[in-house]
């Protein structure tokens, strides 16, 4: 190929790339204003081009806050990682950055955020929850919209609905976490990577580098992402956009250098993970399925915008984060699905294009078909199909446990002078967000609050003070696990151990995977129970 060939190649997507979708030979037949075709090819009536911008992920997007706003609430229940984001949202900013340097720096521009929300509108279920719905909005409408500028209307309206019905999806638009806004972040970050590629604007590398390095602060997992990323345009590269490619190298430098310090101050706070446990046969077995199908579908015969098409911008994305994660944890287990939430944005794209392909298919062979019928029709079985899930990530079942329901018991249960124990201390999330309930009550392990200590749980002190705080009351109030964990601390022993040995158990509450159990001092020998 001849230098000016290469050039003419590089400087194309500068001019015609705007109008790829609808106009550009490589785009669909169903994607707006159709190219000219050979003879005897059937034409697809296409969206009017004016609409389908707004459209295309607006349709998605709405579906999606329906989905986001059923069942919010979820029976006014909060799960233990809901509670942490609670409790340190309801500090000031500065308690919060000391907080920083002991635990969950990870997390800690989240938190700032979350805390600036609260101080606005107020600590409730609906603030805590609802930043993650409106991420999952702007995550599916980026999507579509993604979608839409690699392979036409259809496949991205397709996308679109299909990432906001898959269930993990909807599980994490739910949550007072993270997740979603990372998730929204990379699907912003893919769809300024797609166009940047089309166009080598510089704005767009930028603007696809400021939105990577905000999901990495975030949570730096996150990250992960940008090899995903460096796939895509390795293969840009490889069919002629070599310019285009290295104008990418600084935007990504500057992610990887604004993120190392997040990461470097997390590696002092790697105990935190040690609660994960290696990935199940199940889970390799998932992800190698899901990875079979969908290069399966890759070789599917589909439009090319510019030197990318939808398998080289999926297929990197739904794969490489999810794999690299698995291969991390060949050395140490940090394998869990929420950290990759956004690799679905990679599944929902290769999702809409065969249901793209196969709607334009479907009305070249029968005209009276429209293309939307059939997604419609998919995506609406999709959703009664995924009822009976859908359901059951709005009831407080679908998650661990919930910190308040304990609270409710041990307002019933308790009488003012008792004491009360947390097993392990992390339980005593449940006292943090519901104080009320536990008025009159003394925490006989507690000798630094979660404040004062910087921490999130409170310090505790020694066995032996816990021994001996625990002999000098007559009745306790015991917080734990439904299923309390083995291999308990040398604290978390002192309190089992000196219960078992001074006091009978009167009382068994489980409620919402937590166990309330009230406890009462045995009588000396001879003498009758409540002498």
């Amino acid at each position: 190929m001849s230098s000016s060939d290469a050039s003419a190649r590089n400087a194309a997507p500068e001019h015609h790339a705007p109008r790829a979708p609808d106009s550009t030979p490589h785009a669909s037949p169903a994607t707006g204003r159709p190219p000219a075709r050979p003879a005897g090819q059937p034409a697809v009536r296409p969206l009017a081009r004016p609409f389908a911008r707004l459209l295309v992920p607006a349709v998605p997007a709405l579906l999606s806050l329906a989905l986001g706003l059923w069942g919010l609430g979820r029976e006014h229940s909060m799960w233990r990682d809901e509670a942490a984001t609670w409790q340190v949202a309801n500090r000031s900013a500065a308690d919060i950055v000391r907080l920083l340097g002991t635990t969950d720096v990870v997390h800690g521009l989240y938190y700032l955020f979350m805390h600036a929300l609260f101080e606005i509108f107020g600590g409730t279920l609906l603030t805590l929850r609802l930043p993650s719905v409106l991420g999952v909005v702007a995550a599916t409408a980026l999507t579509a919209a993604t979608g839409r500028r690699l392979a036409g209307n259809w496949a991205g309206l397709s996308a679109g609905l299909a990432f906001t019905v898959l269930p993990v999806v909807q599980r994490y638009q739910q949550e007072g976490r993270s997740y979603a806004l990372v998730t929204a972040c990379v699907a912003g970050a893919a769809w300024m990577l797609v166009t940047a590629l089309q166009r080598n604007r510089r704005r767009y590398w930028w603007g696809c580098a400021a939105l990577l390095l905000t999901a990495g602060l975030l949570n730096w997992f996150s990250l992960l992402a940008l090899p995903a990323f460096a796939v895509t345009v390795a293969i840009a590269a490889r069919r002629g956009a070599r310019r285009t490619a290295r104008a990418w190298a600084l935007p990504l430098a500057v992610v990887v250098l604004g993120s190392l310090p997040l990461i470097l101050a997390s590696r002092s706070q790697a105990d935190q993970v040690s609660w994960i446990k290696p990935p199940t046969p199940a889970t390799l077995i998932g992800l190698l399925a899901m990875a079979v199908v969908a290069v399966a579908a890759a070789f599917l015969p589909h439009p090319r915008s510019g030197p990318a098409s939808t398998a080289s911008v999926a297929l990197p994305l739904l794969l490489v984060p999810q794999s690299a994660l698995v291969l991390i944890s060949l050395v140490k287990p940090v394998y869990v699905d929420r950290y990759v939430v956004f690799a679905q944005i990679g599944a929902a794209l290769m999702i809409g294009l065969i249901l793209g392909v196969g709607a334009t298919a479907a009305h070249a062979r029968w005209p009276l078909v429209r293309p939307w019928a059939p997604i419609a029709a998919v995506c609406g079985a999709a959703v009664l199909a995924l009822l009976p899930v859908e359901t059951g990530l709005r009831a407080p079942a679908s998650r661990v446990d919930d910190v308040f329901a304990p609270a409710e018991v041990v307002s019933a249960v308790s009488r003012p002078g008792d004491g009360v124990l947390f097993l392990p201390a992390a339980r005593r999330d449940t006292a943090l967000v519901s104080p009320a309930r536990f008025d009159g009550l003394k925490d006989l392990a507690l000798t630094e609050s979660p404040l004062q200590s910087r921490t999130l749980k409170g310090e505790e002190g020694s066995p032996a003070h816990i021994r001996s705080a625990i002999l000098k009351s007559s009745r306790i109030v015991l917080i734990t696990d439904a299923k309390p964990a083995s291999g308990a601390a040398r604290r978390d022993a002192a309190k089992r151990d000196t219960l078992a040995d001074h006091f009978v158990r009167s009382s068994d509450t489980v409620v919402r995977g937590r166990r309330v159990e009230v406890y009462e001092k045995k009588q000396p020998a001879g003498r009758p129970v409540g002498g």
